[in-house]
């Protein structure tokens, strides 16, 4: 029996590089920008005389109100141009981090941080939803690995160079260079990218809460969601926490902390088109399995830590973070397979909503369970969250098991006979 090559290892046109590199370098800026509040946090924390719980109140905000926004939003999503709503929120997104790189006291920063968040947290769901309307299911494994290269590129070349200007500029220079590079995207994104509207030929006239209503009502798309709210948990429950663990628990330096983030988002730039190809090439639900059990192992191992030489330090991070992208790709490939075309801008908003909110929940059961008696003290029952991440990565793999078997059972299927779902 003669097998033909995989559809995944289609090459991508011009045009297709093109959309890939656009919606990655925005999401860049948008992930650089959430996550350069950390590592400014003492610098910035001294500047305005902060508190650590206004600190975090101004970290978390952006999250919550994220969460809210595409819930909002996930009505509107399917009734416009997908090109248009993506410049729109990126417009927002500029106006707030511009406001956060001008803001002189606390009231004007967690408001900065709200307007962030508000036009940000809905820019991943949209990139998402022109993902799936120009590439087909085969493509989408590497589509969604090189997208996520903004993630490690974030930690490669964004947090340093922030800290860097940071140091020589103060805390809002930061912000004010995400902004600059966010106008240039902008501008290409309105030159260059074509109208992405083929969802509007399914024509629909269901107000827009009810469409939102019957996404939400949809069994199908309340198990995708579900499942990112699993996965959200546990993937955000430790990570506020680990560069406190680091430092207090296993010794690292701050002049080596830059060096470990470095190393990290260097290993994600190798693992993320790598776990992309490997997606489109077997069976997603076994590799989201594999990836499961071997973060979890080296979960354990890593938050049961004491004080560790640096080189055993990042090559434990290197193995978390092989874990923690080799789950993301295949299992987001999936869940993005779920939603029809006419359901897709509200099936993305809704769930981009529910990884923000889930994991602002995950940050603040953390911050009740890990305790600190001083500020030079060792983090205490860290180990406690790594049990937790094991058991919701044991839930994670039945709801992903559930949804692989929804996505092969519709490519089983002629596409209309889940219309009357």
């Amino acid at each position: 029996m003669t097998h033909k090559p995989p559809q995944g290892t289609a090459k991508f046109t011009g045009y297709e590089i093109f959309v890939i590199a656009a919606l990655a370098l925005t999401q860049f800026t948008v992930v650089l920008d959430f996550m350069v509040m950390s590592p400014l946090g003492d610098m910035l924390m001294k500047s305005m005389g902060l508190l650590p719980s206004q600190f975090g109140l101004a970290v978390s905000a952006y999250a919550f109100s994220a969460g809210v926004s595409g819930l909002l939003t996930a009505g509107f999503a399917d009734k416009f141009d997908r090109k248009k709503l993506l410049v729109f929120f990126y417009i927002g997104f500029m106006l707030g981090t511009l406001f956060c790189g001008l803001s002189i006291n606390y009231t004007m920063l967690i408001t900065a941080r709200i307007i962030t968040g508000l036009f940000g947290g809905v820019i991943g769901s949209i990139s998402m939803a022109i993902v799936t309307d120009i590439f087909p299911l085969e493509q989408r494994g590497r589509v969604m690995g090189l997208m996520m290269m903004g993630f490690g590129a974030s930690q490669v070349l964004g947090i340093p160079i922030s800290l860097f200007i940071a140091n020589s500029w103060g805390w809002q220079s930061p912000f004010l260079m995400i902004v600059g590079m966010s106008v240039i995207m902008c501008a290409i994104i309105i030159i260059k990218m074509q109208p992405v509207n083929k969802h509007l030929e399914i024509r629909s006239n269901i107000n827009p809460l009810i469409h939102l209503w019957r996404t939400i009502a949809k069994r199908r798309y309340r198990i995708g969601f579900l499942t990112t709210a699993f996965l959200s948990i546990g993937g955000y429950m430790m990570m506020p926490w680990g560069s406190v663990f680091a430092i207090n628990n296993l010794g690292v330096t701050e002049q080596e902390l830059p060096i470990l983030f470095m190393v990290g988002g260097v290993s994600t730039l190798f693992i993320m088109p790598a776990m992309g190809k490997l997606s489109d090439r077997m069976d997603r639900f076994k590799l989201f399995a594999f990836a499961a059990v071997w973060l979890s192992v080296v979960v354990i191992i890593y938050t049961n830590l004491y004080m560790i030489p640096f080189w055993l330090v990042i090559l434990m991070n290197v193995a978390m973070m092989i874990g923690i992208m080799s789950r993301m790709v295949p299992s987001m490939a999936l869940i993005t397979a779920l939603p029809q075309a006419q359901d897709r801008g509200a099936f993305m908003s809704i769930n981009t909503s529910l990884q923000q909110i889930a994991g602002g929940v995950a940050a603040a059961v953390g911050g009740i369970i890990v305790v600190q008696k001083d500020k030079f003290s060792p983090l205490e029952n860290y180990n406690v969250l790594g049990y937790l991440i094991v058991l919701l990565s044991a839930i994670t793999i039945l709801m992903v098991n559930r949804v692989s078997k929804l996505v092969n059972g519709d490519s089983k299927q002629e596409a209309p006979s889940n219309l009357h779902e």
